[in-house]
C-alpha cells in the first residue's frame, strides 16, 4: 500500500475539499504499481500516488471526478496495448482494473470508515480494508491469527480482488533497528531510508552514537535489550546487530528472537557467529529460534567496504521482506 494515501485523503476531507480513492484492484504481472497502489484525487482534480505507470491516470482522475459528482463507485478495466505497455516500462501488454471510490458520499465509504482505517494505521496495527464491489459494503478486518488467509495476506504484504470481494492489506510501516553505530551503519541508514524503512540507532556507547556521525538520527536511550523492549518489536520491523561486542549484540539478539520481527541479521565472521550460537544456546534459546538469525548478514556477493556490505543487508532484508518462504528458523 502506498505510504500516505489514506491519511492524505483524510486531511484534504478536513479541508473541506471533496475526495475518491482510486486503488488498483487487478493487474498483468509485469506492472509498474502492483495491486493495492492508490491514488488520491480531489474534485478539482489535484491528486497524489500513482496507479500506473502514468499510462491511466488521466482516464481515472477523470473518473474520479464524475464519481464525486454522481457518489457512484466503479471498477474500471484498461487494456494495455504492446505499444503503450513498452512506453511505460512493461515487457507486454495486459489488463488493470482500478476501483474508484468517491469518499462521504453515494456508495463511496464513509469519512467515519476512512478515519478508522487512518487510527488503525496510525496505531501500527495490520488491518484489511475489505469492499464487495457488488454491494458496495466494506469492513475494516483486524488480525487474526486463527484466520490462515489473513494471516497469509499480512505475511505476503499482498492485497487480492477474489471474484467481487476486494482485500486490501494496510501493513504497518516498516521499521529498521541498528543495533551499534559502526561504519556500516552510516550508508545503512541511508540505503534502508531510500527504501521506505523508519530507522533507529542503538548503542550505548556515547563516542560511537555521537549526532557528529549520525546528525539527525534517532538513537534509542539505554542498553540494547531495555531498549529495544521498550520500542517494541514487530512483524514490520527488521534488526541488524553491528557492534561485534557480545555485550551488546547478544541481549539484543534474545530480544529480537523472542519477537515476529520479520529479519534477524548480525554482523561477524563464520566464527564469531558460531560463538554467537553457543552463547545463545548457553542461554537457553532452541536452536530453530537461534535459526533465525542470518549470520554472518548480508548476502554473499563478495561485498568489502561498509557500502558494499551495506547493499548486501538490504538485498537479504528485501528478499526476506517480499520472500517470505525464505526466513529461516522458527518464530516464536
Amino acid at each position: 500500500m502506498d505510504n500516505t494515501i489514506p491519511e492524505l485523503a483524510l486531511d484534504w476531507i478536513e479541508q473541506g475539499r471533496q475526495v475518491a480513492l482510486a486503488t488498483v484492484v487487478k493487474t498483468w504481472g509485469s506492472a509498474p504499481r502492483p495491486v493495492g497502489a492508490q491514488l488520491v484525487i480531489d474534485a478539482d482534480m489535484a491528486f497524489e500516488g500513482s496507479v500506473s505507470g502514468g499510462c491511466v491516470e488521466s482516464a481515472v482522475i477523470f473518473e474520479a471526478v464524475d464519481a464525486m459528482r454522481d457518489g457512484t463507485c466503479r471498477v474500471l478495466s484498461f487494456g494495455v496495448s504492446d505499444d503503450s505497455a513498452f512506453e511505460v516500462g512493461l515487457a507486454c501488454g495486459g489488463e488493470i482494473e482500478v476501483m474508484v471510490e468517491p469518499v462521504g458520499m453515494g456508495s463511496g465509504p464513509s469519512v467515519e470508515e476512512l478515519r478508522a482505517l487512518v487510527a488503525a494505521r496510525a496505531a501500527r496495527r495490520p488491518v484489511v480494508w475489505e469492499v464487495n464491489t457488488a454491494t458496495w459494503t466494506r469492513r475494516l478486518l483486524e488480525r487474526d491469527v486463527s484466520d490462515a488467509d489473513l494471516e497469509e495476506r499480512f505475511r505476503t504484504d499482498r492485497s487480492v480482488r477474489e471474484d467481487e470481494v476486494f482485500r486490501g492489506v494496510h501493513n504497518p510501516p516498516l521499521r529498521l533497528v541498528l543495533v551499534g553505530a559502526v561504519h556500516i551503519a552510516q550508508p545503512l541508514v541511508q540505503m534502508a531510508k531510500l527504501s521506505g524503512y523508519d530507522v533507529v540507532l542503538c548503542d550505548p556507547r556515547d563516542s560511537f552514537a555521537s549526532a557528529s556521525r549520525f546528525p539527525e538520527e534517532t538513537f534509542l536511550e539505554g542498553w540494547p535489550d531495555e531498549a529495544l523492549e521498550a520500542f517494541g518489536l514487530d512483524a514490520r520491523t527488521a534488526v541488524v546487530t553491528l557492534s561485534h561486542d557480545p555485550k551488546i549484540d547478544t541481549p539484543a539478539l534474545q530480544v529480537a528472537l523472542a519477537s515476529e520481527a520479520f529479519y534477524i541479521g548480525a554482523l561477524g565472521s563464520t566464527r564469531t557467529h558460531a560463538k554467537r550460537v553457543a552463547a545463545l544456546t548457553e542461554a537457553g534459546l532452541p536452536e530453530a529460534v537461534i535459526a533465525r538469525i542470518d549470520g554472518p548478514v548480508g548476502a554473499d556477493i563478495g561485498a568489502v567496504s561498509p557500502a558494499e556490505i551495506a547493499v548486501s543487508i538490504m538485498a537479504e532484508m528485501t528478499e526476506r521482506l517480499r520472500r517470505p518462504e525464505t526466513r529461516p528458523g522458527a518464530r516464536p
